[in-house]
């Protein structure tokens, strides 16, 4: 699909009339893509660096409802987000996969077992499902070893679930352009068209993928704007005044084995009680996240958020009180991510109080989606393009789309365990037989304690759309965070499987290494910044 030569393809088609351009290549974007096209729109998707580079591949890795949410009374949102999850267990087997979490409840929480057992309850009728039980110390202490015995009282055992963030994208994105859409990363909106009537009308679109930059100016009859944390920016081409608070979270990422868990923790920080979680995810075990202001003055010499050294600090703070015998500290880490949220300004005193609910706003013609979470993305974008059928004279019922996610091939492998061929179907769908037929030898063998295996790399390079090695190692295939030193020490493997497949030269490959080991450092290094 998105072959080498592809992205150069496409750019010297874009100049034609579009019912449809969606600013922003994130989940949202994504979501809005797939019905927009769906309901018969000719659409085009555009994003200013590559799919999923923003928000959309720095989440929790968790589609869930949010306990908290219920304890601020955003019941609403809550509810939205745990139907949410359990329709994506059921269309995305494999991408999405069902996760235990225990809340221990410790004397310090000043919290009655059973105002936890209540909120469990009301957490699982929302769904509606029964799936949580009480916890005693010692159950917590065989599925959590590590933990703090001191004022462990007991807790409960609930479940959400996890999932690869940048794949669920990729996924939705390349279901849409198979069904006939259109999109492209590292093209940038640089302006909003207006008509006479200063009703918007198109976008001036730059490529910044190619040497010299082209720029064009493509007209459309509907412009959505799904940009994320970079929301205002975009309204701010119409003059339209700033309504995001845009917030940091940060995780960090440690070896399975210097943190070892089989389930996930949702735990209260023992500084401030604010939630937080202890995840396993694809062979490591991450630990976040935090809620604070986003400094925009970092935008003007950084072009990416990382993880604050007071963020690491607080987030380490918290894993000496709550695994006191495991000593983790900065060089025990892996490496380090940091995302912002795009919540609509509402006048909370504190991050953590922000409302989680999406907005939709249509302002001369722009109609823009933003704030929510990544678990309400069918939803948020469903309810877009429903407005863009209402601007476009056209009835919402044209969107035929009963599912977000295609059903999966069957793919059968005798060579290959299941469970990394149940892995290889959820990441891939359809794509899955091609990328098996594909692999040289020995890349089907998984890299190290991941679930993913090699062939993934040479998959990604021929037919995934990258442009840029961090693009590949980020994003595609996720080792760049999940192996220490950012993967550095597998490169030159790495360059025998994809540099013919991107057709680099050696020059072009070591300026990417460079490149991209730049970026490592300075935004997901154990000490980033």
């Amino acid at each position: 699909m998105w072959y080498k030569g592809w992205r150069e393809q496409t750019w010297s088609a874009l100049n034609q009339p579009w019912d449809l351009i969606v600013i922003g290549g994130g989940i949202t974007g994504a979501g809005v893509l797939r019905h927009a096209v769906a309901a018969g729109l000719k659409t085009l998707l555009v994003e200013a660096n590559d799919f999923s580079s923003g928000t959309s591949s720095r989440s929790s890795k968790l589609i869930h409802g949010g306990l908290r949410y219920i304890l601020n009374k955003q019941y609403k949102v809550t509810q939205e987000s745990v139907r949410e999850r359990e329709r994506l267990l059921k269309e995305a087997p494999h991408l999405v996969t069902k996760l235990g979490f225990v809340f221990p409840n410790f004397g310090r929480y000043h919290i009655k077992s059973s105002k936890i057992g209540t909120v469990m309850s009301l957490y699982d009728l929302m769904a509606p499902k029964w799936d949580h039980r009480a916890y005693s110390k010692e159950m917590i202490l065989k599925d959590c070893p590590p933990l703090n015995t001191e004022g462990l009282l007991n807790g409960y055992l609930y479940y959400d679930a996890a999932m690869d963030d940048c794949r669920i994208v990729l996924r939705v994105i390349r279901e849409a352009v198979t069904a006939g859409g259109t999109a492209i990363n590292y093209a940038k909106v640089e302006n909003i068209l207006r008509n006479g009537k200063g009703q918007v009308c198109g976008v001036v679109l730059k490529d910044t993928a190619s040497p010299g930059g082209n720029s064009v100016e493509l007209q459309a009859k509907s412009v959505v704007n799904a940009s994320g944390p970079w929301t205002d920016t975009i309204r701010q081409y119409i003059g339209q005044a700033t309504r995001l608070r845009r917030l940091r979270g940060s995780h960090l990422i440690f070896p399975r084995e210097k943190l070892p868990m089989s389930v996930a923790l949702t735990l209260l920080h023992p500084k401030d009680n604010r939630a937080m979680f202890v995840i396993p995810w694809e062979g490591i075990t991450m630990i976040g996240t935090t809620d604070i202001d986003h400094d925009p003055a970092l935008d003007k010499t950084f072009t990416e958020p990382f993880a604050g050294q007071d963020e690491i600090g607080y987030l380490l703070d918290a894993a000496a009180v709550l695994f006191p015998n495991l000593n983790l500290t900065i060089d025990d880490m892996i490496s380090s991510f940091a995302g912002l949220r795009p919540i609509v300004r509402g006048g909370a005193d504190s991050p953590g109080k922000e409302s989680r609910a999406h907005a939709l706003w249509n302002e001369n013609g722009l109609i823009t989606i933003t704030g929510g979470k990544y678990t309400t993305f069918r939803i948020m974008s469903r309810q877009t393009v429903e407005a863009v059928l209402k601007q476009l004279g056209q009835s919402p019922s044209s969107i035929k789309l009963s599912r977000i996610i295609a059903p999966l091939h069957k793919v059968t492998a005798p060579n290959i365990a299941r469970s990394t061929l149940d892995y290889l179907n959820g990441r891939h769908g359809k794509d899955t037989a091609d990328l098996i037929a594909l692999a040289g030898a020995g890349e089907l063998e998984r890299i190290g304690n991941l679930p993913n295996v090699w062939a993934e790399l040479r998959w990604a390079a021929r037919d995934e759309g990258v442009v840029h090695l961090e693009d590949l190692l980020l994003r595609r295939v996720r080792i760049g965070m999940l192996l220490p030193g950012g993967a550095m020490d597998q490169m030159e493997r790495i360059r025998t499987i994809v540099q013919a497949e991107l057709g680099w030269s050696d020059e072009r490959w070591q300026k990417e290494v460079t490149d991209y080991s730049g970026t490592w450092k300075t935004y997901y290094s154990p000490n980033p910044g």
